[in-house]
């Protein structure tokens, strides 16, 4: 098997954790964007509302995977909430050349259903992952892919079990049925404090593709700094199963004729802020 990026939010993608920051949602997509949030409430609002949330971080980490080759994202979202717990959205990052072929932006779209029953929230989430323009050379597949997750939060808890409904997860021939758990807590701090928490463990199905399988965690702070902005900082890395993610390689030259590898799972430090409108 040719060695083939892998996971994008999912989020992700990656990408992506709960995220660390200020986020557009508990709808959006639950990769590590650094700037999106996994809010545990799970209940719905009381009136329709849409809600725009725009930021840069230091890098695009999604589900513990470097997406942006080391180097700055600027993401953005936009979505919508009805008061009976319907909900869409879709959210964007520009990611890196380096971690897809002839990629350079990520493209979300979402929607589902969210409520309670007591204390404990539930969602039911569809999720579809597009990278524009992002192709593999040697067999022409594409990197988009689809997933249904369920949710489920108590208190500032949460967890969230993804699987991958399209033919393929990230451009991994016959991955369909690969599934990422997502578990993790938000609890507040007091003074506009949020620590966020989270571990996520990837298993890739398919004959062979278990070589793909990864865990991952993060641990960091938000703060709400009034007027809509939020900053945040947290520390992310990912275990492979195998040595696949530490000399990642598309295998594809740059404009030099060199071959790039990276070790896409190392511990990461990400920064951002962001404003939600």
């Amino acid at each position: 098997m040719n060695q083939r990026p892998t996971w994008s939010r999912a989020l992700l993608p990656v990408l992506c954790l709960a995220a660390c920051a200020g986020a557009a949602q508990a709808s959006a997509t639950d990769t590590d964007s650094g700037i999106e949030t996994e809010t545990g409430t799970g209940t719905s609002v009381q009136a329709a509302q849409w809600t725009a949330t725009a930021g840069v971080v230091s890098q695009y980490v999604s589900r513990g995977i470097r997406q942006t080759w080391g180097k700055p994202a600027v993401q953005g979202g936009v979505d919508y909430v009805r008061a009976d717990g319907w909900s869409a959205g879709t959210w964007a990052s520009t990611v890196s050349g380096r971690f897809m072929e002839e990629g350079r932006v990520e493209w979300d779209l979402y929607g589902g259903y969210s409520g309670s029953a007591g204390a404990i929230g539930y969602s039911v989430m569809a999720y579809f992952y597009e990278y524009p323009g992002a192709r593999m050379s040697a067999t022409g597949d594409k990197f988009d892919y689809a997933e249904l997750a369920l949710g489920v939060t108590w208190r500032a808890a949460y967890a969230k079990y993804y699987r991958t409904v399209s033919p393929m997860f990230f451009g991994i021939p016959d991955s369909r049925g690969t599934v990422y758990l997502d578990v993790g807590a938000n609890p507040a701090l007091g003074e506009g404090w949020t620590l966020n928490l989270h571990a996520g463990d990837g298993r890739v199905a398919g004959a062979g593709n278990d070589i793909w399988n990864w865990s991952d965690a993060k641990v960091g702070v938000t703060r709400d700094l009034g007027g809509g902005w939020s900053a945040s900082v947290a520390l992310t890395r990912a275990w492979g199963r195998t040595d696949i993610y530490k000399t990642y390689t598309t295998g594809m030259p740059d404009a030099a004729g060199n071959i790039r590898h990276a070790n896409v799972a190392k511990a990461t430090a990400i920064v951002g802020v962001s404003r939600t409108f």
